[in-house]
């Protein structure tokens, strides 16, 4: 070892470093992303342009990047949200107009509740129509969106990941709509609803939905339950 690394110094430049969450939820029928606008301060990249919510890893702060992804979402949304998964890293010479960056990206699901969350005041949420959003992203986001997407749609074939787009208590049609909005297709509703009850990832709760109709039967998501992963993929419908 050289003895500038023993002395804890470098004699390389090195790369900004960066985490991105990328943040779900369902609302008014759609999938939709938390985005921030950009400050418009002297010397900011793509100044007033809407990117993911992120930033620069804090060393004092963030034990591992998935604190600093978790550290983000909370600035942003107030929560914390039941599913995090790191989603890939991407890194050149030229994403950032600063220098040579790396960012760690994730993405986060949580559920809509009115009044459970306070957004910043920078932060929007914006559905996404096939497949994509209509805003323009700062840096290469809008790549690191459309991959995250991409890995939404694919596990929720064969995992129970909208389970974690819920409120605290649902009906199983509410479960089967949130799928089929992530999905972008409709699924069987017997199908969908034997495989859901066999999982045991969710339990019915003493309550009763009340409506028009006949009383529909609430459920909740089971705690500290982690994702179920099924031996086939939702069939699509013929």
């Amino acid at each position: 070892m050289q003895d500038n690394e023993k002395a804890g110094k470098f004699d390389f430049p090195r790369p900004l470093t960066t985490v991105d969450v990328v943040i779900f939820t369902i609302r008014g029928e759609a999938l939709q992303v938390l985005l921030v606008q950009r400050p418009a301060a002297e010397g900011e990249p793509f100044p007033q342009t809407w990117a993911l919510p992120g930033g620069f890893v804090d060393v004092a702060k963030d034990r591992d990047l998935e604190a600093c992804a978790g550290r983000k979402l909370k600035d942003k949304t107030g929560v914390t949200s039941p599913y995090l998964e790191q989603l890939g890293s991407w890194g050149n010479a030229v994403r950032d107009p600063r220098g040579w960056s790396a960012t760690h990206a994730y993405f986060a699901l949580m559920a809509d509740v009115p009044g459970a969350a306070s957004l910043a005041t920078d932060a929007q949420w914006f559905p996404i129509v096939g497949g994509k959003i209509r805003q323009k992203l700062a840096f290469d986001h809008g790549e690191i969106l459309s991959a995250a997407i991409q890995r939404l749609r694919s596990k929720v074939e064969y995992t129970s990941l909208p389970a974690y787009l819920m409120p605290a208590e649902f009906t199983l049609p509410d479960l089967q709509r949130v799928y089929e909005i992530v999905l972008d297709r409709s699924l069987e509703k017997s199908a969908f609803r034997t495989r859901i009850l066999a999982a045991d990832l969710i339990e019915p709760i003493a309550k009763m939905r009340r409506g028009p109709n006949r009383p529909a039967q609430l459920y909740r998501l089971k705690k500290g339950k982690e994702p179920v992963y099924f031996v086939r993929t939702f069939n699509p419908p013929e």
